[in-house]
């Protein structure tokens, strides 16, 4: 695989310790979507922004993945939830489910992804 650059989400800081999270726009699999990026247990876990169980984007509101008590990435539709470090689905419809993962990094107080052979930088 070629070496493609990082390409950047944000400042560090603008990810709080499970809250808010950051989308950013990407093409998966051929069709335009956004993948997101949240912060839990110190570490930054970004993700497709597509259930595991329906295909839609999971965020209450744009950048609110994680339900009331900050453990859990939860959908705002059907209420499935994934463990923040893997995207294993941990209850509800997504049953042996899971998020589909996109590599992030954290350098400089800043917060990079990595494209793959699936999810891409967003078409112009």
């Amino acid at each position: 695989m070629s070496e493609t650059p990082d390409i950047l989400i944000c400042a560090s800081d603008e990810l709080a310790e499970g809250g808010k999270g950051v989308r950013f726009p990407v093409t998966a699999g051929g069709e335009d979507g956004t993948g997101f990026v949240v912060r839990y247990g110190g570490q930054a876990y970004g993700y497709l922004n597509r259930c595991a169980h329906v295909p839609i984007e999971l965020d209450w509101a744009p950048g609110e993945f994680f339900e009331s008590s900050g453990l859990y990435i939860m959908c705002s539709t059907h209420g499935a939830v994934y463990v923040p470090e893997s995207g294993h689905c941990a209850g509800g419809p997504c049953k042996g489910g899971r998020l589909r993962p996109i590599t992030v990094s954290e350098r400089d107080q800043q917060i990079f992804w990595q494209p793959d052979d699936y999810v891409r930088p967003a078409r112009a």
